[in-house]
């Protein structure tokens, strides 16, 4: 007759075991710290946004925003130059990301699935336009500009969103070429040949094997130029003259040099960089999902 073994487990409560848990105590306690010393700036912007400036002024700091209200958003709303900086931002940034990443898609293709003449000379332009430095480039946009708009009747030139969209499609593009090919060059090719045994055709084996892999990539790229281009302010500062053709970061400045004046209004200062980081905040929320449902979706046949 069977018996019933009560002894305890013994390899459970080895000092090894004892020690590994330890480890993983210590680093859930690190990371923890660290996402809280990360997001700390984050509420203390949207603590001051929600508090009047008085209360900001005191020594003694308020952590948690009791007696708040949204009266600085208000005031930052009532701004009429808001809502067209927002619309600027908008199109311009947009416009952007989606022809970079079609662009950057089609080259970091090429240089990972063709060979060709001049494909190292190609790749290494793409590092050495990296270290330009931007300020070095200024007076040729202003002047590529303002010739372009001469000749476009305005069209494409300065302060339109046209000229200051390809300037951005034209800095970005580089790096973004250069991080999509990472992602290229790691799916194998083999795939590919294997949907064509299977009876597809290259253009189809692309699409319903590669090209799902593929999307962390192109997520993770439109994330990156989704915020250069939202963020950028040197560009925009030299080719947007016009006070109605500003995107956000400039409005954030007039905003900020027109509180200075008077005594600064921190509030409203907060309020107005909170406003700023919504759409960033909406766009990640938007496209987090994809970064990991696209790297199983293309390995699925069916």
């Amino acid at each position: 007759m069977a018996t019933l073994s009560l002894q305890p487990d013994v390899a459970a409560t080895t000092p090894t075991n004892r020690r590994f848990r330890l480890g993983r105590l210590l680093l859930s306690a690190l990371g923890i710290v660290l996402a809280v010393a990360w997001i700390f700036p984050v509420y203390w912007m949207l603590n001051s946004s929600l508090l009047p400036n008085a209360i900001l002024e005191s020594t003694v700091p308020r952590f948690v925003p009791f007696g708040g209200s949204l009266d600085n958003f208000a005031a930052v709303l009532a701004d009429g130059r808001f809502l067209n900086a927002l619309r600027m931002s908008l199109t311009v940034t947009l416009l952007a990301v989606l022809v970079c990443i079609l662009f950057a898609f089609l080259g970091a293709l090429a240089i990972s699935r063709f060979k060709f003449r001049g494909r190292t000379s190609f790749v290494l332009a793409l590092l050495f336009i990296q270290m330009l430095p931007a300020e070095g480039l200024f007076i040729a946009q202003y002047k590529l500009m303002s010739t372009l708009g001469e000749a476009t009747g305005g069209t494409i030139g300065l302060n339109g969103v046209a000229g200051i969209s390809l300037l951005y499609i034209a800095a970005v593009i580089p790096f973004t070429v250069w991080m999509l090919r990472g992602f290229v060059a790691g799916i194998p090719a083999d795939l590919e040949e294997a949907a064509m045994v299977d009876g597809c055709s290259r253009t189809q084996a692309f699409f319903r094997v590669t090209f799902p892999l593929l999307a962390p990539g192109l997520v993770a790229s439109g994330v990156y130029a989704f915020l250069q281009c939202w963020n950028e302010f040197t560009i925009a500062l030299v080719i947007l003259q016009k006070e109605d053709a500003r995107t956000l970061p400039l409005w954030l400045q007039s905003f900020v040099l027109q509180s200075a004046n008077r005594a600064t209004d921190w509030g409203q200062v907060m309020a107005a960089s909170t406003l700023v980081a919504i759409p960033v905040i909406i766009f990640f929320l938007l496209v987090q999902g994809r970064l990991t449902s696209g790297l199983v979706a293309g390995a699925v046949k069916g």
